[in-house]
């Protein structure tokens, strides 16, 4: 299904105005709460906002803002705290908020000198294989201290913090890997997402195959998600300006795509309190929350 909202539900729009969009994240706390990162110029020059935003019944509102120097290309929240979050940031540093101390950062790590490679303050540990800049890591939800990084080298790496160097190295895409994700339900299942415009799923117990290969979008594909509530479920953004909604057990995978932003689609994230919930950003200075119809009923 596509068209103007893609069929998209109950959509909430949110405008932030000299800001382009590049992370989103819903609070794993707080039902109605997300965050996303932006930068002015597209992140080319300029500063940075994380906008923290709230969901009510009159729409999305801004509960609080903070500016930094320079771009802000992600962001997350703490997994301990439910005021606190981490974003990155173009100069190579990492920045630490409370959403109930509006003054600036609680602190500022900076080991790196670039973006797009971050690690927390003095290293407890420095992981080092990679031939290209790495786009995104993501721990493993099911093995502690296991963690995968997809890199413009175009491999995915499986790392872990107890033992030096990398475990596994699967050469994933013939172009520059932009986003990994883990699956909820599935402890060797990954999946990838890059340059080549397509969504690939890699079973650690044998990677020299994809389980799926998913293509559909005309661009990079630039975040990738598993979905919190169905094990084949998945959903990607991409800089065709589109997210599409995938089942990788389907004949037909493709279940749904949403067009409503005009610019490049960079954030994306699926909501761990109201099934079926989405939220994005993109370029266009606009962060949506919705419900694609595909989730709006049992998949």
């Amino acid at each position: 299904m596509s068209g103007a909202d893609g069929g998209a539900r109950r959509s909430q729009a949110f405008r932030l105005p000299g800001r382009h969009g590049y992370a989103v994240e819903f609070s794993p706390y707080l039902p109605g709460r997300l965050a996303c990162a932006a930068a002015q110029y597209y992140g080319i020059a300029g500063c940075g906002t994380l906008a923290v935003l709230e969901q009510n019944e009159a729409g999305i509102c801004l509960f609080r803002s903070f500016d930094w120097n320079d771009g802000l290309f992600d962001v997350t929240w703490s997994e301990n705290n439910e005021h606190v979050l981490v974003t990155s940031s173009g100069d190579g540093s990492l920045q630490i908020w409370d959403t109930a101390d509006p003054t600036g950062p609680l602190q500022v790590y900076k080991e790196h000198t670039q973006e797009w490679d971050p690690t927390v303050g003095r290293s407890l540990c420095t992981f080092k294989g990679h031939e290209g800049i790495i786009y995104s890591t993501i721990w493993s939800p099911h093995i502690p201290g296991c963690f995968a990084s997809a890199s413009g080298d175009q491999t995915l790496r499986i790392w872990d913090v107890k033992t030096p160097g990398v475990k596994v190295v699967i050469p994933g895409h013939q172009a520059e890997i932009l986003s990994c994700d883990w699956c909820k339900y599935d402890e060797n299942l990954l999946v990838t997402g890059a340059v080549d415009c397509s969504l690939k799923g890699w079973d650690l117990r044998n990677v020299r195959q994809p389980v799926f290969n998913l293509v559909g979008h005309t661009y990079a594909v630039r975040r990738v998600k598993f979905s919190p509530f169905h094990a084949t479920l998945l959903a990607s953004c991409s800089y065709d300006f589109t997210v599409r909604f995938w089942d990788f057990s389907k004949p037909n995978p493709l279940l749904e795509t949403v067009e409503h932003h005009t610019e490049f689609t960079c954030g994306l994230d699926l909501s761990l309190h109201n099934h079926g919930q989405v939220a994005d950003c993109a370029w266009d200075e606009l962060v949506k929350i919705y419900t694609p119809s595909c989730l709006a009923a049992p998949v």
